[in-house]
């Protein structure tokens, strides 16, 4: 800055700038970003391991570790992650003073820090100093008393230590802080572990006062209860009820009293906990007193009063919702359950078939789902309730007849409605059901329940027949191909349960191949055919070069009982080796590679073992540029590639190598050649 001759200060001219526009090449916080992780990676590797063997190297060690902790701490001194390092790492060095010390300094610093406080009482505890330890606590519940750890942790400690009057004065002390509801609990059930019921009583009576509410007067009573206290849990009730007034009385707590009352067959007071409810309650809170009041007469009392009242005026509310939306299906649930608990049979046969009517607009399954459920409901109703066998069976045939089969079924009807017959004896009127289902609409479920019929029928030929019938529906489902062969395995017939495996795996399409081959591969093996078996594992593997098969081939050929069985694991883990480098998967490659190696630490010997260890590769780590969608570039991504010591791809480089390797020799060699003819003096021309 210049000072002119009036005495102003004069301020530098500054360049105007001309070109206002954005540059083209923008720098964003994210390249900053990833230009500083490129850079942290190609810092240097740490300094080696020592090993300290004097007491002076100790010395030197311990003094640089306290010098680079005191320097992190004086750098900051609010980071309280630097001070628990430094003790303890001074508590690893058995210098249990230096590490109180370390910790007094912090909570100098910041002596509000939970964690600090925590981890300073947990070293005294490890190192068993019991009296720093209370100090600490004691110092720690002083300062900050609403921080629940310490008081848990104190207490906790006390208990173990066997010290119970202790562990009790501390919960008084943290009592008259009032704290949360869960710190209560924890006191009264530190009484009951030492069973002392007074104790937990009079804690109750402290609790319920500091957290009024109605779920901990009702755990109050239910404590008296548990422990045989009728009397003081009726009066605990009572006071409860006192104390809420008719003003802010609240319904759960009525029911609870008016069960208590009903548990100790004290039928009369609970009639009248609940009538004293409904008079001084408003209507909008009654509903699930109505309920229980219910219950209540339904088992101990003439109903016939109260059940008129609430039943009509559940019916005038079920009514109005029916009326309001015919499709709710819920509502007429709900109206025909009321009716189907007062056991008049024509009026709830009636309501069915108003129910029924109402039929879903739409041809879509989604909406007919809960439809469905109101005929199911009506036939159960008509075979269990009514006892009428034939309106059962004429509400199932309306039912199958009135879905539209062709855009969708339910298979649920059709099985109901076949296990109607069969518990008719009807077992032919059964089968016609299942068949006539199969051939309108087949789904997996009807087909396979079907077939369970017939299993226990022991109708083995319609089994097999149904079996094909299926596959002809649906030839993907691997799961039917191996229920069929299982069934012909347990009917022992060996050839058909093969012929079906070989037509199952021919499919050109399958949902889970891989399960059928090894169920097949399975079934080889329990029939002892090792040949087969072989010959099916080399098939399988024209189809996949998966690494687990080849591990799979390489266990079964170990697991046969055979002196040459070893060798031909190991020639099996030489083949998947040979196809995997010819397939190029270096990583199904390295798979193979380790799980050959543990094959020969458990079963191979030294020469074997270091047979697979020469193949094994190097892991290295490289990087490649990263493009996004639109084709810019976004940087470098590293990743982890595989160098095998046979690698064909990796001969050129390690060629390259070796011929400069040479070069550079050849070069050495002739300069010291050149050099010694230097030296060396040539003849003189006088000569």
């Amino acid at each position: 800055m210049e000072v002119g001759k009036d005495g102003k200060i004069k301020l530098p001219k500054v360049a105007k700038v001309k070109n206002k526009m954005p540059a083209p090449v923008q720098i964003t916080a994210e390249q900053l970003l990833r230009e500083a992780k490129e850079r942290e990676l190609e810092l240097g590797a740490p300094p080696p391991k020592q090993k300290i063997s004097d007491e002076e190297e100790l010395k030197a060690y311990r003094l640089r570790k306290r010098k680079a902790f005191e320097d992190n701490i004086r750098k900051n001194r609010t980071v309280m992650i630097n001070w628990i390092k430094y003790a303890g790492w001074e508590e690893s060095q058995k210098e249990i003073q230096r590490a109180r010390s370390v910790y007094e300094r912090a909570l100098d610093v910041d002596h509000r820090n939970i964690t600090l406080w925590l981890k300073y009482a947990e070293m005294e505890m490890r190192n068993r100093q019991v009296n720093h330890a209370r100090n600490i606590w004691d110092r720690a519940i002083t300062i900050l008393p609403r921080a629940n750890q310490f008081w848990y942790k104190y207490t906790y400690m006390e208990e173990m230590l066997g010290n119970i009057a202790g562990s009790r004065q501390v919960f008084e002390r943290w009592m008259e802080w009032q704290p949360e509801e869960q710190a209560w609990h924890s006191y009264i059930n530190f009484e009951l572990r030492y069973k002392e019921l007074d104790r937990a009583r009079n804690i109750y009576e402290r609790f319920v006062l500091v957290h009024p509410e109605v779920k901990n007067w009702i755990k109050y009573a239910k404590f008296e209860e548990k422990n045989s206290y009728i009397s003081s849990a009726r009066n605990v009730y009572e006071r409860a009820v006192e104390f809420f007034g008719e003003e802010n009385m609240n319904e759960v707590l009525i029911i609870a009293f008016a069960k208590f009352e009903e548990n100790q067959k004290e039928h009369e007071r609970a009639r009248v906990i609940y009538k004293y409810a409904l008079d001084h309650l408003p209507k909008d809170k009654c509903q699930e007193i109505y309920k229980q009041y219910t219950v209540h007469e339904k088992k101990f009392g003439d109903r016939a009063a109260i059940e008129d009242v609430i039943v009509s005026k559940r019916r005038f509310q079920y009514e109005e919702q029916v009326k309001s939306n015919p499709h709710n299906y819920d509502a007429w649930f709900d109206y025909l359950r009321l009716l189907e608990n007062e056991g008049n049979v024509d009026q709830t046969r009636e309501l069915y078939e108003r129910a029924i009517a109402n039929v879903p607009p739409s041809q879509e399954k989604r909406h007919w789902r809960r439809y469905i459920y109101l005929w199911i409901n009506y036939a159960l109703f008509e075979e269990l309730e009514a006892h009428d066998i034939d309106r059962t069976r004429q509400v199932y045939q309306a039912c199958i007849e009135i879905i539209p089969h062709k855009k969708f079924t339910f298979a649920k009807i059709w099985l109901l409605y076949a296990h109607f017959e069969i518990r008719q004896k009807n077992l032919q009127m059964a089968r016609k059901i299942l068949g006539a289902s199969i051939g309108k609409c087949p789904k997996d479920k009807l087909f396979r329940s079907y077939i369970d019929m017939e299993i226990q029928l022991r109708e083995f030929d319609r089994c097999r027949i149904l079996y094909e019938k299926f596959l002809e529906f649906n030839p993907e489902n691997c799961t039917t191909w191996m229920k069929y062969a299982e069934l012909e395995t347990i009917l022992g017939d060996v050839e058909r349960t093969r012929a079906i495996y070989e037509l199952a795996i021919g499919q050109p399409k399958l949902d889970m191949p891989e399960v059928l081959w090894k169920s097949y591969i399975d079934f080889e093996i329990e029939q002892e055919e090792y040949d087969r078996t072989r010959k099916l594992y080399r098939r399988l593997l024209e189809r996949t070069q998966h690494v687990k098969v080849w591990a799979s081939f390489a266990q079964f050929e170990l697991c046969i009982d055979d002196p040459d069985a070893k060798e031909r694991a190991r020639d099996v883990y030489r083949d998947g080796h040979k196809a995997m480098k010819k397939a190029e998967e270096k990583e199904e490659r390295l798979m193979l590679l380790e799980a050959w190696r543990e094959y020969e630490h458990e079963h191979g010997t030294e020469e074997s073992l270091a047979e697979v260890e020469k193949q094994m590769p190097k892991k290295v780590k490289k990087r490649k540029k990263v493009q996004t969608e639109d084709g810019s570039d976004a940087g470098w991504e590293e990743y982890f590639d595989y160098i095998f010591p046979d690698d064909e791809a990796a001969q050129p480089n390690l060629k390259l190598l070796a011929m400069a390797k040479m070069w550079k020799q050849k070069q050495l060699e002739q300069d010291s050649t050149t050099e010694e003819e230097e030296a060396t003096p040539g003849p003189s021309n006088d000569s």
